[in-house]
């Protein structure tokens, strides 16, 4: 009888303290919780959402906003951060694009159509060029070629799906050439110049400012360029179509900070090549030159910026070029920009 009391007693002393425990443990989390501190559940911090730009070349407008920080002090200011990557052409933008490493860039017309050719998500969101002075058709400084007839059957460098392709189809087509009547050589401009200076090619197809470079350093020479021919090729700001729709505000943001950052470098020329000549140790006839020549613009994609960029993208087909017919008004998406520049023309 004594061990049965003992039993319910030390049960009921179990019982009790449990109890005890609960209402202490209730206690703790509801004076954590008028201290504005849960016992659990606490969220994370949100992570900082990150901006990928692309940029190619040494000179440039992104070149020289990323020398002065000014998309990462932009973008500092809406809680985001800028990483900067480095490509040769306009082609490898795309692949970083499409693998989701890339947001924004800055590309000619065949990247684009490329690009639209392979399937890539993507918007061309605004207009930086007209694309007449940037392309040319070079030759070495001793070439005995003095017209473009005389490419048939000479070895001629390009980078596949750049805007220099593009223009050395329209030089072919001009000269009663197709592509079967010439080497094309695909080199990236690295590998395309040793291959200019040493005679390995005859021709090598590219933009500025390797154009400039070329012609100042070794002397090669202009055969033919865009305006010569009067081309229309107009270059483009490109975005991962992802990002564009889930931050909106950020893509605007973006293409306000390239405005704001033309505008200046437009207006002071002679302070921009100052920079370039100290941070990219190149001669400053090079920099002055391709500065000159660049002409950078930012704006929608009108009738006659799309009309010229689908005449493009039908050349390139027509040539065998690109094996999909397109409707490239699919890509262009003007809506940013337009939203950009009007914030900018308000906060005048």
């Amino acid at each position: 009888m004594l061990k049965a009391r003992m039993r319910v007693t030390f049960i009921l002393f179990i019982l009790f303290t449990l109890l005890l425990t609960a209402c202490g443990s209730t206690n703790n989390e509801k004076n954590s919780s008028a201290q504005g501190q849960p016992a659990s559940n606490k969220q994370a911090p949100a992570e900082k959402t990150i901006i990928n730009i692309g940029i190619q070349g040494s000179t440039g407008i992104f070149s020289y906003a990323r020398d002065k920080g000014i998309f990462e002090d932009a973008f500092a200011k809406a809680g985001a951060e800028v990483k900067w990557h480095e490509f040769a052409s306009g082609p490898p933008h795309f692949e970083a694009i499409a693998s989701g490493r890339l947001d924004f860039g800055s590309t000619g017309g065949t990247p684009v159509v490329s690009a639209q050719t392979g399937g890539v998500d993507f918007k061309a969101i605004a207009v930086t060029s007209d694309g007449k002075r940037n392309n040319a058709i070079l030759l070495p400084k001793n070439s005995p070629i003095k017209d473009i007839t005389e490419l048939k059957g000479k070895k001629i460098a390009v980078a596949k799906g750049s805007s220099a392709f593009n223009f050395l189809y329209l030089v072919l087509d001009r000269a009663g050439l197709k592509a079967e009547d010439v080497q094309i050589i695909h080199l990236q401009p690295d590998e395309a110049r040793p291959a200019l200076d040493t005679g390995a090619i005859d021709a090598w197809s590219v933009w500025e400012p390797y154009i400039t470079t070329a012609v100042v350093q070794v002397q090669a020479r202009k055969l033919v360029t865009g305006e010569d021919l009067n081309i229309f090729a107009p270059g483009f700001l490109i975005a991962r179509s992802s990002f564009t729709k889930e931050h909106p505000e950020l893509t605007v943001l973006f293409l306000k900070t390239y405005e704001e950052t033309r505008k200046y470098y437009v207006e002071h020329l002679d302070e921009v090549t100052d920079e370039f000549v100290k941070t990219k140790k190149l001669q400053r006839e090079i920099i002055s030159t391709v500065l000159k020549n660049s002409q950078p613009i930012l704006s929608p994609i009108t009738p006659i910026f799309a009309k010229a960029h689908q005449e493009q993208a039908d050349f390139l087909y027509s040539v065998g070029a690109i094996k999909k017919k397109l409707d490239t008004s699919e890509v262009l998406e003007s809506k940013y920009v337009e939203q950009a520049l009007k914030e900018l023309a308000e906060k005048k």
